[in-house]
């Protein structure tokens, strides 16, 4: 966790369990259709500063979800996770597949717009749009979050998967927002059209869009807490074309 985050209401806390599994504390709940649905919410130092949804990947809202929150909280933003797995979490990949391809679209959807109502009612948040962001699993739905909501002004999506058929958004929703796509170079041959194809439809609706190349990366390049994939200089390099984004996010 970044030094001096600081945290409304509890704090990060984390539980090793018996098999070494790690359960992160959830600090907050997010109302959606009268669901008391948890999640972690960080705000700077300073107790206000503009809002930011992070979407977990496959693992689920994992410690390492978590730290993304407090680096944006150490950058400024208010950010915001939403546990859409409802309490489940994995470190292995077979159970993390089931868990993603078990999502309901629609029913992460409600999540992600009832996440950007619920950052816009805080005190301390500022501003009347919300970013969002997500990695992997998470990437897909964050290209898919400026289609649900008016207040969701633009979106960076770090190597982007996009497994569900029911997959199917809106793009003409597009219409005056942004995205960036962090491309891992390994996904070009799964992800790569895909991601074209949607970069265009974006484009075409009105919106902006920045697909970012990054030679030599493979998927899930900024988590640190996977070595055997982090590749730091690519993760920093991402890391602030996401932070000029948000910035200018309006």
């Amino acid at each position: 966790m970044v030094p001096g985050t600081a945290v409304v209401a509890v704090t990060r806390a984390a539980a090793i369990l018996s098999e070494g599994h790690t359960a992160v504390m959830r600090n907050t709940t997010v109302d959606v259709n009268g669901e008391d649905v948890p999640g972690y919410i960080a705000f700077p130092a300073s107790g206000s500063g503009r809002p930011v949804v992070v979407i977990q990947e496959w693992w689920g809202l994992v410690p390492h979800i978590v730290d993304v929150c407090d680096r944006f909280a150490q950058a400024g933003f208010v950010a915001l996770a939403v546990d859409h797995y409802r309490g489940a979490e994995t470190t292995e990949p077979n159970e993390a597949q089931k868990l993603m391809i078990g999502l309901n679209i629609e029913q992460v959807g409600h999540d992600l717009a009832a996440a950007a109502d619920d950052l816009l009612r805080r005190e301390g948040v500022e501003g009347d749009t919300v970013s969002v962001t997500g990695f992997c699993m998470g990437g897909g739905l964050a290209l898919l979050a400026p289609t649900l909501s008016e207040s969701i002004c633009c979106t960076a999506a770090w190597y982007p998967a996009m497994p569900w058929p029911q997959y199917a958004p809106d793009w003409s929703r597009y219409g005056g927002k942004a995205a960036i796509v962090h491309k891992a170079e390994s996904d070009e041959d799964w992800a790569g059209a895909k991601i074209a194809a949607y970069a265009a439809a974006i484009v075409a609706s009105g919106g902006t869009v920045e697909v970012d190349d990054y030679p030599g990366s493979v998927h899930a390049f900024f988590n640190d807490a996977r070595p055997e994939v982090y590749q730091p200089a690519t993760a920093a390099l991402a890391w602030d074309r996401t932070l000029r984004l948000f910035r200018g996010c309006a």
